[in-house]
């Protein structure tokens, strides 16, 4: 079995429609939506949820009123200001530490697991995929990610899939770390824009600690072509393999107001023709 991640250094530069159009082209294939925070590829897939189950992550302090004799003790070592003068938590404000708990003389505090998300196993007209959603303001959406692809990797040995296409978070954090560890290789998309250029740089010195063999695919390439030579000069340099150059066209755009990968909307497109080509150059390096 092998695995692909698809990054980018910031959102909107096309990562989840090329998974999409990925998903379309590929057989025995599981895809993956990592991006817990904001996930948007079930817009493209239209999944049919299976089953879905909550993730417990951050833990909330929990005063038991019937022992707490109001000392104040937790309360002066809170540093987040999450208890009040009543003595009461602020659910909002707790950061879940634990020191109320190490300080309290008489034992009034539990730490108490909260459910901060949930995790979905869903059916596609193109394979199975697992996906996830972090209720907002919550924290841990690196060890979700890790408990998903965990469960892509169970499911994908079930069902007898060869490959897992995991569509990754922008930036370069946890969530980021933890899509594109001990993948087989791993799909850059950047823009020929200064700041797509800079978020290439980042991501891919990053990769070179956690996956295999880094690609890079330069989206709407055509709108500034001054900037698209700067990119192909860093991967030469930095020896990334440049499986693709997308032109820009805006059938992607009424693509996604179908809701369908650009490949099943317009396959005669230069854009689909440009992933068709990027997929096999992909496809035949994973011996997929």
């Amino acid at each position: 079995m092998k695995q692909l991640t698809v990054l980018s250094g910031k959102g909107g530069t096309g990562k989840t429609t090329v998974v999409a159009s990925f998903a379309f082209l590929a057989d025995s294939v599981l895809i993956v939506d990592a991006d817990v925070d904001a996930p948007d590829l079930h817009l493209l897939l239209s999944p049919t949820v299976v089953e879905a189950q909550e993730f417990k992550g951050s833990k909330l302090a929990v005063i038991d009123e019937g022992r707490c004799f109001k000392c104040g003790i937790c309360r002066d070592h809170c540093r987040f200001e999450a208890i009040s003068e009543n003595i009461e938590i602020d659910c909002l404000a707790c950061e879940g530490c634990g020191v109320c708990l190490a300080v309290c003389p008489s034992g009034a505090v539990t730490m108490v697991e909260q459910v901060v998300g949930k995790t979905f196993i869903s059916r596609t007209r193109y394979g199975s995929m697992v996906h996830a959603r972090l209720f907002p303001e919550q924290a841990n959406s690196g060890k979700l990610v890790t408990l998903i692809r965990e469960l892509a990797r169970n499911l994908a040995e079930k069902e007898n899939s060869c490959l897992i296409i995991i569509d990754g978070s922008p930036a370069i954090g946890c969530p980021v770390i933890a899509s594109a560890t001990a993948v087989d290789a791993a799909l850059i998309i950047t823009e020929p824009t200064m700041s797509g250029l800079h978020d290439l740089k980042r991501t891919s010195e990053l990769l070179q600690h956690f996956s295999g063999r880094t690609f890079v695919a330069i989206n709407k390439y055509d709108l500034n072509e001054e900037k698209t030579g700067e990119i192909l000069e860093y991967c030469e340099r930095n020896n990334l393999g440049l499986i693709g150059k997308i032109p820009f066209n805006p059938v992607v755009i009424r693509a996604m107001l179908e809701g369908k990968p650009v490949l099943e909307y317009a396959p005669q497109s230069d854009v689909s023709v440009e992933l068709k080509k990027m997929w096999e150059k992909l496809r035949s390096f994973l011996g997929e």
